[in-house]
């Protein structure tokens, strides 16, 4: 039996998506809209789902709107923003009670998917542009929300890396836009870009729950009446090739009482990849998890950083180490770093090491598909992919990994780029 069993279609011009399960109480509505990662489009995006999730055409005033969602018995309506490889994904989540555990007999997952339909098609307008003082209240959020990053040193250093590291790339951009373009948009502006994200982004719908398949077919095609498509954009994600270069070392001295050292990889394996699992295994022994040679090495036996730890960019093909250091500790920490890659091209990591590794990947795997909103993340990067590696293909492949196939993986990998954040005095 699968773990997982979606069902996936097209209507309506969007792509429909229902996992039917027992496991939850609630149902799980969720809308992906996703295009390539643009300097021209970042921000007008990243503010588009906060202006949408204020009000529908039913329900003009926020106020009113709340109100609607504590009705349906305390459903939840949430919109982020995040990048997979260099798309932009913008998402809006619906959580909503399933009526069959409810006294009366709302029909709670119609409502919900009406609801879900008026935030995306219905919004509120004046005249052909947006409500302005809605989008003049959600861009001053936005300033805030994209200057939090600047505050948060830890996520600063991660955003700088990636600006250094991409900086011919579109992926350099952050998912929250960019300050000095917020005070461009307008009410009329937004409203223009919005009419034709609908006739051209990726739009895929996913619903989790104890649902009945053809009565949420019904749903859609009663409510999501989407305008016709017009040269839909497609990913940019797997096409991208970037040239070699010689590594590039960027320090910043700032007022800081800690030093963030970040260090970027290219990889040279994304999601789509054979060699993907091998590349996750190897995360996991070198930076992902507590038993891991970053962790252990660099910050336990050395004890040069306050942590220390790494990431893969599935779809982009980086792999990014964290590290909080004292000042004087940069060149020794980096000499460490770049060790532990060397141990792992050499094979240096015992069976026992692997086999911890691969058994903590598939319990990440199996908590997170233990929420709706995870299960929908995992199946959702099949899409931007365009892949079909089910749940329990991807547990197989992790458990299948070779060492040889990790060393592989290792001698791949190629340093980017290293960005120190260190204070004035350093």
């Amino acid at each position: 039996m699968k773990l997982v069993d979606e069902r996936t279609y097209s209507l309506n011009g969007i792509t429909i998506h229902t996992i039917t399960t027992e496991k939850f109480k609630t149902n799980t509505i969720v809308l992906k809209v996703r295009a390539p990662l643009s300097q021209e489009d970042v921000t007008v995006r990243a503010l588009l789902p906060y202006v949408l999730q204020n009000g529908t055409k039913s329900h003009p005033q926020p106020t009113h709107f709340r109100a609607y969602l504590d009705e349906l018995y305390g459903a939840s309506l949430a919109v982020d923003l995040s990048k997979k490889g260099e798309d932009h994904i913008i998402t809006f989540r619906l959580e909503i009670a399933n009526e069959k555990f409810l006294r009366d007999s709302t029909p709670l997952l119609e409502k919900g998917i009406e609801l879900l339909s008026e935030v995306l098609l219905h919004p509120v307008i004046e005249g052909n542009a947006f409500k302005s003082s809605t989008v003049d209240k959600e861009k001053r959020a936005l300033k805030q929300r994209i200057q939090s990053v600047y505050d948060d040193k830890m996520r600063y250093a991660s955003q700088r890396l990636i600006e250094e590291m991409c900086a011919e790339e579109p992926y350099r951009l952050p998912a929250n836009g960019e300050k000095d373009q917020v005070d461009n948009i307008s009410a009329q502006s937004l409203f223009e870009y919005y009419q034709n994200m609908l006739k051209t982004n990726d739009i895929h719908l996913y619903l989790v729950g104890d649902i009945k398949e053809e009565e949420v077919d019904g749903y859609v095609k009663k409510y999501f009446d989407m305008p016709q498509k017009v040269n839909k954009v497609e990913s940019s994600i797997t096409n991208r090739a970037t040239n070699k270069k010689e590594p590039n070392e960027v320090i910043e001295k700032q007022d800081v009482k800690q030093g963030k050292l970040n260090i970027g990889y290219r990889t040279n394996v994304k999601f789509n990849d054979d060699l993907y699992y091998a590349l996750q295994v190897f995360n996991g022994i070198f930076g992902g998890f507590s038993h891991s040679k970053l962790f252990i090495n660099v910050r336990e036996k050395e004890s040069l950083a306050y942590y220390a730890a790494s990431r893969v960019e599935s779809h982009k093909g980086l792999l990014l180490v964290m590290s909080g250091i004292d000042f004087s500790n940069y060149e020794k920490a980096v000499t460490i770093i770049n060790q532990q890659i060397e141990a792992m091209k050499q094979g240096e990591y015992s069976e026992s090491e692997i086999s911890q590794t691969k058994a903590v990947i598939k319990n990440q795997i199996l908590e997170t598909i233990d929420t709706a909103r995870g299960l929908i993340e995992i199946l959702y990067n099949n899409e931007v992919s365009d892949v079909d590696k089910p749940v329990d293909a991807f547990l197989e492949g992790v458990e299948n990994v070779t060492k040889e196939q990790i060393q592989e993986v290792a001698r791949l990998i190629e340093q980017d780029t290293i960005y120190f954040l260190t204070g004035k005095e350093a």
